[in-house]
């Protein structure tokens, strides 16, 4: 997949007569930055695990595997209409609940790169998040082009999800599933954010310094 700042291959993967698609990130392919350590892979792994501990279901499965470069992450490949992106579908109020959950789920991750390319709107309606290996640095990393909902409160089915993750980051299946993928500090780092949200209720605003990822698409 040519236009990826790391590599990033479509795979086909088999099982007796079954075929699917699958997009391989392999640790190999990435390329060194200076603010977040080797192995971005396991952060795309930690976005899936954070998604489904939350119920919200906006990361493609993603899980680890050994392929021909190595380990990496495979994601489930999402057949979606490439014309869509966050900013036409912020166009239609039906898609608002789910933007607003990706938003959300960005505060919560502190993802660094939420271009508007990232929201996939599949075949059945849904929309997912993809490209979130830059997620749970320590240090404030906010980088989005999903600003359209500041200052609006949270809705409260969100909030009370939000509620339920605390408990599961101290200690519980989640913080297990996260401790092989990220350091604790970075664990710890996550339950701060959604602690942060829940005082305030409300989208934030952008904070200093450069607020959306470039390019914006």
């Amino acid at each position: 997949m040519p236009g990826s700042s790391n590599v990033t291959l479509l795979v086909e993967l088999t099982l007796g007569d079954a075929r699917a698609l699958a997009v391989y990130k392999p640790a190999r392919g990435e390329r060194p930055l200076w603010d977040f350590p080797p192995g971005l892979f396991k952060r795309e792994i930690a976005a899936w695990h954070l998604s489904e501990a939350l119920g919200w279901a906006l990361v493609p499965r993603t899980i680890h595997r050994v392929g021909p470069f190595g380990e990496g992450a495979l994601q489930q490949f999402v057949a979606a209409d490439f014309d869509q992106h966050y900013f036409t579908l912020r166009e239609d109020e039906t898609h608002h609940a789910r933007l607003r959950s990706i938003c959300a789920f960005d505060l919560v991750a502190n993802n660094a790169d939420r271009k508007s390319g990232h929201c996939l709107l599949a075949p059945d309606g849904a929309i997912y998040a993809i490209d979130n290996g830059l997620c749970f640095h320590v240090e404030p990393k906010l980088r989005t082009v999903i600003w359209d909902f500041v200052d609006e409160p949270i809705p409260e089915a969100l909030l009370e999800d939000l509620r339920r993750l605390g408990p599961n980051l101290a200690s519980g299946p989640l913080r297990d599933r996260l401790q092989t993928l990220l350091t604790p500090a970075e664990i710890d780092a996550i339950a701060h954010r959604v602690a942060d949200l829940m005082r305030s209720g409300r989208f934030p605003e952008p904070g200093p310094g450069r607020p959306y990822p470039w390019p914006v698409v």
